[in-house]
C-alpha cells in the first residue's frame, strides 16, 4: 500500500478548506485580530510621547504632531502643561503600557481559544470523513500515514493559522502605521528603512519552493516511520515469535536515519535562509542609525525624531526578519493542507438518491458477478448462484479464489460496477439499498476478528446501544465463549487488551461471533471465522446456531469440510469461477475439487485418530 499525496491545489482551494476547518473558531480569531490591531496602534504612541518630550518639552522646537494625536495633547494643557507637570508624561507611558497589557491578555486568551477550537474542528471533520470513506480507500492507504496526517499535519496547520497567519496580519498593520509615522518625520531615512523589505520578499520567494519540497519529503517519510512503528507495536507477538527483533530494529533504524538526514538537509536550507535574513535586517538597522545620525547632525532631523524613528525601525526589524520565516512556514503549512486535502477530497460512500430499506429476509441471488480490485487481476468471473431464504449455504475454495470477495460485495464493502452483474436480496439490488441499512441486517464475522481494547462485554455489546447483560450472555452462550468468560476473575468486565491480545485465536473468533449474533440479523456470514476453534466446538456452535437462529440465512466460508458438510448447499470456487454447486451428498459423488478435498481431509483425520 502506497501513501497517497494530494495533487497541488490552487490557493483558492487551500483557502476554502482552511475556511471550512475554521468553523466555530472564526469569532475568536476575529477578536484576537482586533486586539492585535489595538496593540500595534498603541505601540505607536510611546515613540511619539518620547519625541514630543525630547523636542518640545525639554527643548523648544516647533510642535510637529500627527493630527489625530493633537486632541490628546490639548487635554493636558498642551506643551506648556507638560512642561509644568512632567509626571504626566510618565503617567501617559504607564497608562499606554497598561492598556497594551489588557489588550495583549485578550489577544492571548482569544488566540488560545481559537487555536484549540480549530484543532477540535479539524480532528472532528477528519475523523468523521475518514469513517465514511469506502473500504477500498482504507486498503490503499497505510494506517500510520493516515495517523500522521491527522496529528502532525493538523498541528502544523494550527501553528500556521495561530502564529504565522496572525503574525502576517500584525506585520501588515505594523508596517502601515510605522511607515506612515516614519515618512512623516523623514522621507529619505524612510526610503533607506524600506529598501530591505523587497529584498526580504525576493529571497523568501526564492527559498519558498525549496523549503516546501524538502518539507514534503520529511512529512511523507515521517508517515512511513509511523507506519513501521505502528505495525511493530500491534504485531509485537509475531515479531517475537519469529525472532525478528533485530530485522525490524534494523529496518526502523534505516528509515529513521533516512528521515533524520532529510530533516538535516531541510535545516541546512533553513539555516541559509534565516542567516541571510538576519544579515539583511542587521545591515538595515546599521544604515538607519548611521544615516539618521548624519541627518541629525546636519539639522535635517531633530534628536526626538531620530529617537522616535529608531524606535519605529526597531519595531519593524523583527517583523521584517520574521517575514521570511513566515513564508517558509507557509510552505510547510501548504504541504500539510495538501495532505489533509487528500483525505477530505476523497469521495465518501454515497447512497443513491432513491435508496431503499427493504426487508432482507428473502433469497440472495448472485447474477453473472465479475469483479477485480485492479484491471490486471480478475478475482471473480461470471459467478451465479442462489441462496434460499433461511437456508445454510457454504462456500469452499482455495486461498485467493474469491470467497471473501463475494461477501464483501454482499454488504457493499466494495461496490459492484453495474456492468459486472448484480446481487439481489428479496429481488432488490443491494446497490439500490442504503448501505447502513444493508450492513445492519447482514451480520459478518471476518477472517481476522478485530477486538477493541475494552472489556469483553463491551466488545460483544458494541453493535447496539440498548444492549443488556442478558443479551450479551445469550450471544456468548451460542458462540461457546460464555464458560470461558465465567472463569475469568472479572467476567465480562475483563479488559481484552489491544486487538484482543490477551485472548487466544479461538477465543477472539468466538467473541467476534457473539458480537455479530447480538445484531440478530436475518443474514449471517461466517468468513472462515471458525478456523481457530477445535472441531468439537465448531460443531457445537453450528448446532446452537441452527437451533436458535433457524430463520436466519447462514453463509459459511471455510477450508474445513466438516464445517460445511451440513449445509443445504455448497458452492465450490476455483480461480474466481463457480465450478461445483450442490449438497455434500451430491458433491462427494462427483469427480472434482470438493471430493478431492473431502477425501484428503478425512484421510488425515483418520491418521490422527489412529496415531
Amino acid at each position: 500500500m502506497e501513501s497517497q499525496t494530494a495533487p497541488k491545489k490552487p490557493a483558492a482551494g487551500k483557502a476554502a478548506l482552511l475556511w471550512r476547518f475554521l468553523k466555530g473558531s472564526k469569532r475568536f480569531y476575529i477578536g484576537a485580530i482586533l486586539c492585535a490591531v489595538a496593540i500595534t496602534f498603541l505601540d505607536m504612541l510611546t515613540p511619539q510621547i518620547i519625541r514630543v518630550t525630547v523636542d518640545n518639552v525639554l527643548d523648544t522646537k516647533p510642535l510637529n504632531l500627527p493630527q489625530f494625536l493633537q486632541p490628546l495633547l490639548n487635554l493636558v494643557g498642551g506643551v506648556e502643561g507638560l512642561k509644568q507637570n512632567l509626571w504626566m508624561i510618565a503617567v501617559a507611558v504607564v497608562a499606554v503600557a497598561l492598556v497594551i497589557a489588557l489588550f495583549r491578555f485578550g489577544n492571548m486568551t482569544l488566540t488560545a481559544k481559537a487555536s484549540e477550537t480549530l484543532v477540535q474542528s479539524m480532528r472532528n471533520q477528519l475523523f468523521s470523513h475518514i469513517q465514511r470513506l469506502p473500504f477500498s480507500w482504507h486498503m490503499k492507504n497505510q494506517t500510520g500515514d493516515i495517523i500522521q496526517r491527522c496529528t502532525s499535519d493538523v498541528e502544523m496547520i494550527r501553528n500556521f493559522v495561530t502564529d504565522q497567519l496572525m503574525q502576517v496580519l500584525r506585520v501588515v498593520v505594523l508596517l502601515t502605521l510605522s511607515l506612515s509615522f516614519m515618512i512623516s518625520m523623514n522621507l529619505k531615512l524612510s526610503v533607506v528603512a524600506m529598501v530591505s523589505i523587497p529584498i526580504v520578499v525576493s529571497y523568501s520567494v526564492f527559498f519558498h519552493q525549496r523549503i516546501g519540497k524538502r518539507f514534503t519529503e520529511c512529512d511523507e517519510n515521517e508517515g512511513i516511520l509511523s507506519t513501521i512503528a505502528q505495525e511493530n507495536l500491534t504485531g509485537v507477538r509475531v515479531v517475537r515469535a519469529f525472532g525478528r527483533e533485530k530485522y525490524e530494529k534494523d529496518r526502523f533504524d534505516k528509515q529513521n536515519e533516512h528521515y533524520t538526514n532529510l530533516w538535516v538537509k531541510l535545516c541546512r536550507t533553513l539555516s541559509y535562509f534565516w542567516g541571510l535574513g538576519d544579515g539583511v535586517s542587521m545591515l538595515q538597522v546599521m544604515l538607519v542609525i548611521v544615516l539618521g545620525s548624519s541627518l541629525c547632525v546636519k539639522g535635517e532631523m531633530t534628536s526626538g525624531e531620530l529617537i522616535s524613528f529608531i524606535s519605529y525601525n526597531a519595531m519593524l526589524t523583527w517583523p521584517v526578519r520574521s517575514l521570511g520565516r513566515m513564508i517558509s512556514e507557509m510552505s510547510k503549512a501548504g504541504v500539510s493542507i495538501d495532505r489533509l486535502s487528500y483525505i477530505m477530497a476523497s469521495e465518501a460512500e454515497k447512497d443513491k438518491p432513491d435508496a431503499t430499506t427493504p426487508p432482507l429476509d428473502g433469497e440472495i441471488r448472485y447474477e453473472n458477478v465479475s469483479f477485480s480490485y485492479d484491471e490486471e487481476h480478475p478475482i471473480l468471473e461470471n459467478v451465479s448462484f442462489t441462496i434460499p431464504a433461511g437456508s445454510t449455504f457454504a462456500i469452499l475454495g482455495s486461498t485467493g479464489s474469491g470467497k471473501s470477495t463475494l461477501m464483501h460485495l454482499l454488504n457493499r464493502l466494495y461496490d459492484l460496477p453495474a456492468e459486472n452483474g448484480r446481487i439481489t436480496i428479496g429481488g432488490v439490488d443491494v446497490a439500490d439499498m442504503k448501505a447502513a441499512w444493508l450492513r445492519e441486517h447482514v451480520g459478518m464475522v471476518l477472517q481476522e476478528p478485530f477486538l477493541f481494547s475494552r472489556t469483553i462485554g463491551e466488545n460483544i455489546g458494541i453493535t447496539r446501544r440498548d444492549m443488556t447483560l442478558s443479551d450479551i450472555r445469550q450471544a456468548a452462550e451460542i458462540a461457546c465463549i460464555a464458560d470461558t468468560v465465567d472463569e475469568l476473575t472479572k467476567g465480562y468486565d475483563t479488559i481484552v487488551g489491544e486487538r484482543g491480545v490477551t485472548l487466544s485465536g479461538g477465543q477472539k473468533q468466538r467473541t467476534a461471533i457473539a458480537r455479530m449474533l447480538t445484531q440478530k440479523t436475518p443474514i449471517m456470514v461466517f468468513d472462515d471465522s471458525l478456523s481457530a476453534v477445535d472441531a468439537q466446538t465448531d460443531l457445537l456452535i453450528r448446532t446452537r446456531l441452527k437451533e436458535r437462529m433457524k430463520d436466519a440465512t447462514v453463509i459459511l466460508i471455510s477450508h474445513r469440510v466438516t464445517t460445511l458438510m451440513q449445509a443445504d448447499q455448497i458452492l465450490v470456487l476455483d480461480k474466481g469461477r463457480a465450478v461445483q454447486l450442490g449438497s455434500h451428498e451430491e458433491l462427494v459423488q462427483q469427480e472434482g475439487i470438493y471430493k478431492q478435498i473431502y477425501e484428503l481431509q478425512m484421510s488425515r483425520q483418520e491418521e490422527e485418530v489412529g496415531a
